[in-house]
């Protein structure tokens, strides 16, 4: 049997740049409960593949995990902007540099579905074209170049810890075995 909660109040307790968080009274099986939830706008992410089965990773430095992460080039869907896929081609110019001619829809997924709205809309990029990068001012991000399977493989032995780069890795192998 599956229990809906269903809304009976909620209050806005941070409303920031990136995230808000709010607190909802909610019906439970035995009466009520509170849920803390983050509303965030949604993200998105891609498997970007070169001609030869390379993967584009990036390495940068993640203040919440207090280390520098390999994960896949991402961001974050800016307010007003209603079409992820135009999310991911910006966002994939701007941190790399590069732009793709083939883009294919993985699919979405929430990281974090206890506690945030948040979705992540998962891209497979291909066709690719080299530019420039355009990062914001307070961006450091080095672009690592490595063989797919390479990087597959190490995700596989937990050494990369990015849920959204697991998720996306595993859809697109997937894909790709098409």
């Amino acid at each position: 049997m599956i229990f809906e909660e269903k809304l009976i109040e909620s209050e806005r307790i941070y409303e920031g740049r990136i995230l808000n968080l709010r607190r909802d009274k909610v019906t439970t099986v035995t009466g009520s409960s509170y849920r803390e939830i983050v509303e965030h706008n949604g993200a998105v992410a891609m498997v970007v593949l070169t001609d030869e089965g390379n993967i584009i990773m990036e390495r940068q430095y993640r203040y919440a995990c207090k280390r520098a992460v390999l994960e896949i080039p991402a961001g974050k869907i800016d307010k007003g902007e209603t079409n992820p896929q135009a999310a991911a081609e910006r966002e994939l110019k701007e941190e790399t540099g590069y732009t793709a001619s083939e883009i294919i829809y993985l699919g979405g997924v929430n990281p974090s579905c206890a506690y945030s709205e948040e979705v992540i809309h998962l891209y497979l990029m291909r066709g690719l074209s080299k530019g420039e990068q355009e990062l914001d001012d307070d961006e450091v991000i080095e672009i690592v170049e490595m063989p797919f399977d390479e990087v597959y493989d190490m995700a596989v032995r937990g050494e990369i810890a990015d849920s959204k780069t697991l998720a996306a890795l595993l859809m697109a192998k997937g894909r790709l075995q098409e």
